[in-house]
């Protein structure tokens, strides 16, 4: 036996109770064998978020997003004998479909890679490293912005570019009459 994560499919929208479900059957089960599952198989239950940057009317709001709904990551420990047990407590719960890359229940479940798990932690920020906070973007180009923040504050102009890996906008502003290229971030420019 050794430790990985899996991935359980779930109903869109369901992923939060089930998440409830499966801590409450690892708490159940010290004094219910039969209805609990055991917490040395599985560890850990995660819905997998990430925190999203918006702004509206000029204010900045930061919030969870779900970036794989209708998946858990389960942390398991599954014993070589007797995983169709833990599995099966894991099937009966209400919105459950099956584990990703499972083509039959009769199958033992398959982990994913130790990248992919380490990936998704860290994008979750459960594991330190490079979080990435993900601005939600909602600039087309030819867009008027106002320009909210940085050495261009309260310029106004035209959206000319975006680029989404770099998360910034090449806005056209009105220097001395003239029209200059600007470089500003999502989170600098408001529409105007």
């Amino acid at each position: 036996m050794s430790k990985s994560w899996y991935i359980l499919h779930t109903y869109t929208g369901y992923e939060g109770k089930i998440e409830r479900t499966i801590k409450s059957l690892l708490e159940k089960y010290p004094t219910d064998k039969n209805a609990g599952i055991d917490p040395e198989v599985v560890i850990d239950v995660r819905v997998p978020v990430e925190e999203v940057v918006e702004i509206k009317d000029g204010k900045k709001r930061t919030r969870s997003n779900k970036f794989l709904p209708g998946y858990i990551m389960l942390e398991m420990d599954l014993p070589e004998i007797g995983w169709k047990d833990t599995c099966a407590k894991l099937y009966k719960i209400q919105g459950v479909t099956g584990f990703v890359g499972n083509v039959s229940r009769q199958n033992r479940p398959m982990p994913i890679t130790k990248d992919e798990a380490m990936n998704l932690l860290q994008k979750s920020g459960v594991i330190k490293g490079d979080k990435q906070v993900r601005v939600r973007q909602s600039f087309n180009v030819g867009d008027v912005v106002k320009i909210a923040d940085g050495p261009f504050a309260s310029f106004t102009g035209t959206v000319k570019e975006i680029n989404m890996e770099k998360e910034k906008l090449s806005v056209e502003v009105q220097i001395f009459g003239r029209p200059t290229p600007v470089e500003v971030s999502f989170l600098q420019a408001e529409k105007a």
